[in-house]
Formats: C-alpha cells, structure tokens, sequence
C-alpha cells in the first residue's frame, strides 16, 4: 500500500510550486539515497542475504567489541526493571536462558532509574549466563522536559485516572513511556550497542527459540522485530496520529516507499486502525532510533507534549515509525516463541511444530492468530506465507527451518 499524506495547497502556492518542480525532482533523484533514512537501500523479503551494498548496515567504530567471538556483534538483551521486580525477573531470565541464551551467551543489561541494590545485582548475576551490566538512568532521561506545561500534565493525569484508564494518574508510567520511545539509547553505556532485545520482567518463553535472532536480523538485514500486535486504547492517544500527520506533511520525505502503512491505516492515512507493535518484546537496531528521521520525528512528537497531556506509548509511536518510515522487508516476525506477557499469550497451532518446539503452553489460549491480534494483517498485507507450521517455515524460512530440525545443543 503506496501512503500518501493528504496536502492541501492554495492557489497562489500551485505556480510556484510548478515552476520549481523540475529542479526539485532533480536534486531529488541525485539526494535520495542520503536524505532517505540514512539507511541502506531496500532489499527482497524473505531470506535474501544483502548482496548490494557499499558498505555494510553497521560500522562499529569503537574500539572494543563486545565479545570475543567476532561472528557476534554488540548486541545485547536489555531490561527496564526496578529493585522489587527482582523475583520476576529472575523467573523471566532462567526461563529466557534455558529457551535461548543458555546457547549464546549474550549479554544482560539492566535499567533502573534508582540504584540497583546489593542483592538485586548478586541475584542477577547468579541467573545470567552471559555478563551483564547495571545501569541508572540519568535525570534528565526520566523527568519533564521543560516545555512541558506541569500543571497542564497533572490535570491530564486527574483526567484519565477519573476515567478509569490503566496507569491514568502515574506520572512514572509517562517518563518510562517517553523514555522508551525516545530516550534509552541516549544512555551512554548503549553509544556502541548495535541491536538489542527488550525484555520484561514476568514474561516467559515456552517454547525453544532455536536460532540466533541477532545474526539473523544482521544477515537479512532486518531493522525491527516483534512478536504480538494488537489495538491500542483510542482514549490513551487521541492525537498521536494526527500529530504524526503533521510530522509526515512538513517531512515527505521520511515517507518510506514499499512501507507498512496498511498495517497503521485501513483507509489510506485518513486514520489509524490502532494496530501496534507489542514493544514489550522488541528486538530492534538502534541505528534506526538514532537516525535522523526518527530523532526528528521523535523530537516534533515530545514537543507535543502528549506523552504527559495524554498518555502515549512507546509501542504505537514506534509502530508508527516502523510502519511508514522503513520499508516492510526490514521488519521480523519472531514467530512461535510461546511468548506470555500477561493477559497474551503465543503459542504454536500446529501440533508437530510445538513438539520440535518443545513448547509448553495451550493452543487454544493463542492470541497471534485470533481475529482480535493484529499479525494476520502484516501477513496478509505482504502476501506472506504465515510460519504457523513446519511446512510454511521449511518454504519461506529455511534457515529458520534448519535450526528447529538440527537444533544447537
């Protein structure tokens, strides 16, 4: 689906506009590959390594590399959490280390916007397989900025919490919305971090992840994954999209083409169908973050003010970004992990993939494939076979297909 961002031109502007045009679309053609992303051209769906490229999507300047296996980027799986979540999250790391990390050894990073404690860190430790690391969240990235009308943002907050919307009167809920939108990959210790995974406490994998999803995104160059979809509240984001409207009319050019936009839009941009990216599993290159579409598109949302006036997101403000500002072949499904984070859960329909999956959950409690979930529509929109089988992954997937029947020990 080709987006087109309605602009309305008056008509003392139409002559000008025609006589400029011929420059304009010259100095296009020869300024595309710069000003589109910054990011490297487009590449097949599928499992199309990248063949044409100057050079490659990630150029690690620093000089240390995170591991000692150089096949490995500086990739890491990333958790926002606070010290009282500690027996939740180490229940969520033994269950990720014995479904995936226990085989690759990645890295463990930890946020907080406090001190991590003595036990915290010693608990932690214990249960991650690879190294980690401890991080407090500077000021200034979990705080107002100072545009932000306060009086303004507390009667939003009465507001919603005298409505009944969930986390309506938590302020620290907005600062970790904003945060994560558009702050975390700010945090110093994250400068030379190439993707990461985001993890929460309490979730759980039931089913074996049986490739290196890191390497995978690298080869296919893959830029977002996820692994649920579904609406959004329209009560907590009544003008993010028309804020992001906005953002696209004064910026075509952040318009990627062969974009996702049927999956944000059911009627050619006139208004969001509310589908989103569940960011609470995210796998994602901070390269796309850091580029300057997205800082810039992020930096017009957050002078908006809606993070605090009303209560946006970071999962529809990064689908928004993703859908309409990448192309479709640069995002992943990460398909049949048995995902749970409460109250949704995945899990594999086809009885032979769980059992090569091992999985351990109830297909009749699978919401990937409900009518309700969102994922049939990046599926049907693409014209994607659906990985819902080992027959469908072994066409359309087949490195993935290799792993799951010659699983890494």
């Amino acid at each position: 689906m080709r987006f087109h961002v309605p602009l309305k031109l008056s008509k003392s502007r139409t002559l000008k506009i025609t006589i400029t045009t011929l420059t304009l679309c010259t100095l296009l053609a020869i300024g595309y590959n710069y000003t589109h992303l910054l990011l490297p051209a487009e590449l097949n769906n599928g499992e199309t390594p990248v063949k044409v490229m100057q050079e490659p999507p990630f150029q690690n300047t620093s000089k240390t590399n995170l591991y000692h296996d150089k096949r490995k980027g500086n990739d890491v799986l990333l958790t926002l959490v606070r010290n009282t979540e500690i027996d939740q999250i180490v229940k969520t790391i033994e269950n990720f280390e014995n479904n995936f990390n226990s085989k690759y050894h990645y890295d463990w990073w930890f946020m907080n916007d406090e001190d991590f404690t003595q036990e915290f860190q010693e608990r932690v430790e214990d249960a991650v397989s690879g190294r980690t690391k401890f991080i407090k969240i500077p000021e200034e990235l979990w705080s107002y900025p100072d545009y932000i009308d306060r009086k303004k943002a507390d009667a939003s907050r009465k507001a919603y919490s005298d409505a009944n919307i969930m986390y309506g009167d938590s302020e620290s809920y907005r600062f970790m919305c904003r945060f994560n939108s558009g702050m975390f990959y700010k945090i110093p210790e994250l400068e030379n971090i190439e993707y990461y995974w985001r993890i929460e406490p309490g979730t759980k994998f039931n089913c074996e992840i049986t490739y290196d999803v890191f390497q995978y995104m690298r080869k296919y160059n893959k830029l977002y994954a996820f692994n649920m979809a579904l609406q959004e509240d329209v009560r907590t984001i009544p003008t993010l999209w028309n804020a992001t409207m906005e953002f696209l009319e004064k910026n075509p050019r952040a318009i990627s083409e062969n974009n996702l936009a049927g999956f944000v839009s059911d009627d050619h941009s006139n208004s969001y169908n509310l589908c989103h990216f569940w960011s609470n599993f995210e796998i994602a290159s901070t390269e796309f973050f850091k580029s300057p579409v997205y800082e810039t598109y992020f930096d017009f949302l957050d002078h908006k003010g809606g993070f605090f006036y009303e209560r946006w997101g970071d999962a529809p403000v990064h689908t928004l970004a993703v859908s309409l500002m990448l192309p479709a072949n640069r995002v992943h499904f990460v398909a049949n992990t048995g995902y749970y984070h409460k109250p949704n859960r995945d899990c594999p329909p086809n009885d032979e993939l769980r059992d090569a999956l091992h999985c351990q959950c109830n297909p009749h409690n699978d919401f990937t494939w409900h009518k309700y979930s969102c994922v049939h529509k990046f599926f049907s929109l693409q014209n994607l076979v659906r990985p819902d089988s080992l027959e469908h992954i072994s066409m359309v997937y087949p490195t993935i297909f290799d792993t799951i029947m010659n699983p890494k020990n």
